[in-house]
């Protein structure tokens, strides 16, 4: 399709989406990385690390959704040069998520158990995947507190500094994967905790490196300007977080069972398949990862221009995020075309079944990320501007309805197994990325106030 893009709007958009893709892909890259080295330890152990993948984001769903809330507060209020404001909307948002962290992460150690039974699991693979996500999810009071600070910061554009600190995590992680899981330099070889101790190392130095991040004077969001200007949470601070966010709670909720339900229809096909799913996913995670850098950018810019009272400028940085992102899924696809066999053998040397299984769905991945990357950035658009509900009807809708019944008919209906499962994968993408490209050339989402 032929675009023109304002060369100015290409540097700008560039210049704070490079920092933002980097951070993304970092952290997807050490996910696969994690599933490299846990690898070592059988396809049982990727297998169990790939059962806590969803509950886990379950957990941390109200999280995902005050985040997406607090960038694009902080983004139209920067539009609008209320810094002190937006402050207060930090404030608010910072005690809410602490209050919450310490409640879920309670729940979620106290009923691990059952929680993995209803994922899927195996004899084999249980007591493994108990004890990955009693010690992740015990822990994420840190992965919530730097995703938290990060978010804002992305709002207010400093996605260098969210770059820095998610870079420096990822690799205390796998520095610590490296001596922990099989026992390296006079270290004990801890297996899959092991794995979960360095995940959780990684997010402790993000998160005080978050908070350093906005221990100064002359940051948008600034904790001394909090404190020396005695600036308090709020309750109608607290109302225009639930406002923006609520309905991106629901739509994460929504998408968690979409998602489980193909983990468990993945799980069902066997340890091997699940093995084999867990990979492909980290994989696929690897283009989202673009997608989702290119989503911060669009919320912060869209966000901003808005709130300058700026809609055609918004509209242009949407349509130059969404150029970049097409550019990028098409060379990514070629990247799977061609990587798809060294990295699952890469992955599982010898095991020749599922390397065969890994292909199969690395083949239905080249396709997914066509639609995944551009969709992802027209979803962030929409967000930046506030229109956060028409998101998640579609992301429900596409996920957890028509991804779950194109798996069942594919996968077990036309018996495809776990590549038919994957084509419901598709079936969900071509429906979000129609309506998001629909809504988003309509137009009508300048128009929203928060």
């Amino acid at each position: 399709m032929k675009m023109n893009i304002n060369k100015e709007d290409f540097k700008t958009t560039m210049k704070m989406a490079w920092p933002a893709m980097l951070e993304s892909f970092f952290t997807a890259f050490v996910g696969l990385v994690d599933s490299f080295m846990v690898s070592s330890l059988g396809s049982n152990a990727v297998a169990a690390v790939g059962l806590t993948t969803q509950p886990k984001f379950i957990g941390l769903s109200m999280f995902f959704a005050s985040n997406v809330a607090i960038s694009a507060l902080v983004a139209r209020r920067k539009g609008q040069d209320k810094r002190d404001e937006a402050n207060g909307i930090f404030t608010t948002f910072f005690l809410f998520i602490l209050l919450m962290a310490g409640i879920i992460s309670a729940l979620l150690v106290v009923f691990a158990d059952p929680i993995i039974h209803l994922c899927g699991s195996e004899p084999q693979t249980h007591d493994m995947a108990v004890t990955y996500f009693k010690i992740i999810m015990g822990c994420m009071i840190f992965n919530v507190i730097g995703m938290g600070v990060n978010a804002a910061q992305r709002g207010s554009g400093n996605t260098k500094i969210t770059m820095r600190t998610n870079l420096v995590s990822n690799i205390v992680n796998v520095i610590f994967n490296f001596l922990l899981i099989t026992g390296k330099c006079g270290f004990p070889a801890l297996g899959i905790q092991g794995a979960a101790i360095a995940t959780v190392l990684g997010t402790v130095v993000a998160c005080f490196m978050s908070l350093y991040s906005v221990w100064k004077q002359s940051t948008f969001i600034s904790i001394p300007l909090i404190i020396k200007t005695k600036i308090k949470p709020s309750f109608d601070a607290l109302k225009q977080i639930v406002k923006v966010g609520y309905s991106v709670f629901i739509e994460q909720l929504l998408l968690r069972v979409g998602f489980m339900a193909t983990a468990l229809m993945a799980a069902n096909q066997g340890t091997q398949a699940m093995a084999a799913h867990q990979v492909g996913m980290n994989i696929m995670g690897l283009s989202f990862s673009f997608g989702d850098g290119l989503q911060a950018t669009a919320v912060a810019l869209i966000g901003y221009s808005l709130g300058a009272k700026q809609p055609e400028k918004a509209k242009d940085y949407g349509r130059t995020c969404r150029m970049i992102g097409g550019a990028i899924a098409i060379f990514m696809s070629f990247v799977y075309l061609f990587g798809a066999r060294p990295l699952m053998t890469a992955f599982f040397p010898g095991e020749q079944e599922i390397i065969d299984i890994g292909v199969s769905i690395m083949r239905v991945i080249l396709f997914v990320v066509i639609l995944q990357i551009p969709q992802v950035v027209y979803m962030g658009s929409l967000r930046g501007a506030g229109d956060t509900l028409y998101v998640a009807v579609v992301s429900a809708v596409s996920v957890t309805i028509v991804r779950t019944s194109a798996s069942l008919f594919f996968g077990y209906v036309l018996n495809w197994g776990i590549t038919g499962i994957w084509l419901g994968v598709i079936a969900d993408q071509v429906v979000r990325y129609v309506l998001a490209r629909a809504r988003f050339q309509k137009g009508n989402w300048v128009n929203i106030k928060i």
